[in-house]
């Protein structure tokens, strides 16, 4: 049943820390998905440094999904959207040939905010990976939610427990937000053959054994996996057929090293335009000198 235990790695972003998942040296990716890190949970006060805004940068060959629990980020990208996403919504941003945004922490530096979800990366497939950048906001009401006793979920991307949302993907994935109380079951089921769990919040048990949040469990294919909560869990579902090798440097991911050495020369010489409501800071590519 269970393949693989990751434990999150905590990484200084800048400003604030996050727990990295995805990529690990032993599982690259669990379907398309190539990156996870789990934001938070964290208190900005009122007033905060611009150091903890996430500055334009680049990205090419994924999707990011953007999905939180609490707080508020204001998207900005070169396509000429500005989205504030909130708890309960998905800003899913198709890079395709390139497409530089940034996050900023607006409202929490106004009034000050709790901070807390998901930033993963979805790999294109090859047919995908240059196609023209686009950005889609979706509400509460684009994501099927499910309850019965003990269990609440919604389905943030893909298709899922009979139900499909409404964000476009390129290939076929799940991407589930499940709510646990004390002593519920639940099963994820066997369609995909590539699955995981990630514990955000609480405990669970599964195969006999009891997780913490920080944990991805990433499982065997061709049977459904039981849970049961030990405490209040969050837990998010993630998977879907896998998409053969990526390459992934810094926020370039491809399935080709030469293109991703393009994409580091265009970023360096300035050929990839920054966000149109933005300002013109912006992050350097890794070893360079800051602008």
């Amino acid at each position: 049943m269970l393949e693989l235990v990751i434990e999150q790695r905590r990484r200084d972003i800048g400003g604030f820390a996050v727990g990295r998942v995805l990529p690990v040296a032993q599982r690259r990716m669990v379907g398309p998905f190539i990156f996870f890190d789990h934001m938070g949970p964290i208190r900005f006060p009122p007033g905060i440094p611009s150091n903890v805004d996430v500055r334009p940068h680049p990205h090419i060959g994924l999707s990011t999904v953007t999905y939180l629990f609490a707080g508020e980020i204001m998207h900005r990208d070169s396509v000429g959207s500005e989205q504030a996403i909130r708890p309960g919504e998905v800003n899913w941003m198709t890079a395709g040939r390139g497409i530089t945004h940034s996050e900023r922490f607006e409202k929490a530096r106004r009034e000050g905010d709790e901070m807390h979800g998901i930033q993963a990366w979805v790999a294109l497939p090859k047919e995908d990976e240059e196609a023209d950048p686009a950005f889609a906001h979706h509400g509460p009401d684009d994501l099927p939610t499910h309850r019965e006793p003990g269990l609440w979920a919604r389905l943030v991307a893909g298709t899922a427990f009979g139900a499909k949302a409404k964000v476009k993907t390129h290939s076929p994935m799940f991407y589930v937000h499940w709510v646990l109380q004390p002593g519920a079951r639940a099963e994820l089921p066997a369609e995909y053959p590539e699955r995981a769990a990630y514990i955000a919040a609480g405990s669970v048990e599964v195969g006999g054994r009891a997780f913490e949040a920080g944990r991805m469990l990433v499982f065997k294919p061709g049977a459904p996996v039981p849970f049961t909560a030990l405490t209040p869990a969050t837990v998010m579902l993630l998977g879907g057929e896998p998409l053969g090798e990526r390459f992934i440097e810094w926020n370039f991911v491809s399935s080709t090293k030469a293109r991703i050495a393009e994409a580091k020369a265009d970023w360096r010489a300035g050929r990839m335009k920054l966000p149109d409501l933005d300002g013109k800071e912006f992050i350097p590519l890794p070893g360079d000198p800051a602008e």
